[in-house]
């Protein structure tokens, strides 16, 4: 039996997600459980961290937790997951709450979108189009220009370019899919996005942490 965590500090649309990958694991011995349990996480195969609201409240929490050092090292070691407010914590820093220092996992900053003479509403709430940056397993049987849900008011602008793995365009074109070795973080929400998100988990699932 393989183990899935899905990391709980208290905020974001869990049980979503939860249910997401649950499809995704159907017919597969593959165990969904959401914790805030250091150890159980920690012994987990893979690892989920969602998320969504305010990066200060979100730090905050995993302080709290006693879950700071515990993400370190899962994202260190094995297949890692980061959504939405999960991707843009692994940053060094995010413009949200007048500045707000992340975990600095991954080189790069998190921004806000600017105003724009489109008049595009902000937040960035919707399908929207992925354009696959290069072959990834999580990309696999996703065709390319896929549409994605999305919310957010705050997009990554990371320091290594070559590794954003998707692009999506909103006021501006931002990386709205990243991969580091073992970690691969979405700005799209999977377990919003239907068939197409549920075969995201699926390759998740499946996918050993390499490219």
């Amino acid at each position: 039996m393989s183990h899935v965590a899905i990391i709980d500090y208290g905020m974001g649309n869990l049980r979503s997600v939860s249910r997401a990958l649950e499809k995704a694991a159907e017919g597969k011995k593959i165990s969904i459980k959401i914790t805030n349990n250091p150890q159980v996480i920690k012994a987990a195969e893979r690892v989920v961290f969602p998320g969504v609201g305010a990066i200060r409240d979100c730090m905050q929490e995993l302080r709290n937790l006693n879950l700071e050092s515990t993400i370190r090292e899962c994202a260190a070691n094995k297949p890692f997951l980061g959504v939405c407010l999960g991707m843009q914590a692994l940053f060094e820093f995010s413009e949200e709450n007048e500045g707000t220092p992340c975990f600095g996992i991954v080189p790069g900053k998190v921004c806000h979108f600017s105003t724009n003479q489109l008049s595009l509403k902000i937040p960035h709430m919707g399908w929207n189009i992925v354009h696959q940056q290069y072959n990834h397993p999580l990309w696999q049987d996703i065709p390319q220009n896929s549409r994605f849900y999305f919310v957010h008011s705050y997009y990554i602008v990371p320091q290594q370019s070559s590794l954003i793995t998707g692009t999506t365009d909103y006021i501006t074109t931002f990386a709205s899919a990243f991969t580091q070795k073992n970690i691969f973080l979405a700005q799209f929400h999977p377990e919003k996005s239907q068939q197409l998100g549920v075969q995201f988990l699926t390759n998740f699932l499946t996918w050993n942490g390499t490219t």
